[in-house]
């Protein structure tokens, strides 16, 4: 056989296996914050009634007293969310296999980052209280926020910055903390935790939780590594939180659709939506901490 023939013989080979490129597939935040589901233009999610003062009482049959309680509302508003695609029938016929289906996780997958996206704005976003949810509430980092440079400098998250955030939880919540605290860190956070000698050393008592190298947990802290999380000015704003600190409200969870369009030559549309919203629900629930991103 001369070589032209050879040439010619020879064949191009493909395997048909699928897979995502990497991304995050699934929400990472949403399953540690409250959910609930709604109708309409905007709900409120809970009322809410401050503490009470019991008051000595003095004398023998004396009035029976009329104390009164603060009240408010906390209101959650529907954002909607949508992706798709087209898939061109010639397209499919050149192809080994059918892209529908991983089409369709993608885009499942980029409506879950978006559910873990509207919780980490209302993190520290503006947030809406009073009777129709026009009465705007910023983040208190007056009273919230964990410093970039505690100790002096400018640092990542470490033993001291964590101290400083359960100090504020201790004190916001009266002592009473009845349920997890999670924090949500990134890639140098999680590289910084490592650094620090009380994960590893056993002579500090072991209390970090490693899982496979991560660190899940640490100083009463659950965490969550997110790659989502917001820069403000070279700061990285790490949230953390108590799960009754924060709400998620789903309108339409998401949705999914598959169709022929005969309008597009019959072309398969992959098509995804879904409509949900998030907002704080109470200050001292929720802690802001400063973290050099570059450290």
């Amino acid at each position: 056989m001369t070589d032209a023939n050879i040439t010619v013989a020879s064949v191009q080979q493909y395997k048909a296996n699928v897979e995502l490129l990497m991304q995050q597939k699934v929400a990472l935040i949403a399953p540690y914050v409250t959910i609930d589901g709604y109708q309409g233009k905007a709900a409120s999610h809970v009322e809410q009634f401050g503490s009470a003062t019991a008051q000595k009482k003095t004398s023998r049959n004396s009035d029976t007293p009329n104390l009164n309680v603060s009240q408010d509302k906390r209101w959650v508003f529907p954002i909607d969310y949508e992706w798709g695609t087209l898939v061109d029938k010639q397209d499919i016929l050149r192809m080994i296999i059918d892209p529908k289906s991983p089409l369709a996780q993608a885009g499942a997958a980029a409506m879950n980052r978006a559910k873990d996206d509207e919780i980490l704005v209302a993190f520290f976003g503006t947030n809406f209280t009073g009777e129709n949810g026009t009465t705007a509430e910023t983040f208190d980092t007056a009273t919230y926020q964990v410093a970039v440079n505690v100790g002096g400098t400018a640092s990542s998250i470490n033993v001291a910055k964590l101290q400083n955030a359960m100090r504020m939880f201790i004190t916001a919540n009266k002592g009473e903390l009845m349920e997890p605290l999670y924090a949500a860190i990134g890639a140098y956070e999680h590289d910084a935790l490592l650094k620090e000698v009380q994960v590893n050393n056993l002579d500090y008592g072991g209390s970090a939780v490693l899982v496979d190298g991560k660190v899940k947990r640490f100083m009463g802290f659950d965490f969550v590594i997110s790659e989502r999380l917001s820069i403000s000015n070279g700061n990285r704003l790490i949230p953390a939180w108590r799960k009754s600190g924060m709400h998620l409200g789903m309108w339409q969870d998401i949705m999914t659709k598959v169709d022929e369009r005969p309008d597009k030559s019959y072309a398969w549309q992959v098509y995804h939506c879904g409509t949900f919203g998030a907002t704080r629900l109470e200050a001292g629930k929720i802690v802001q901490i400063l973290c050099d991103d570059q450290i």
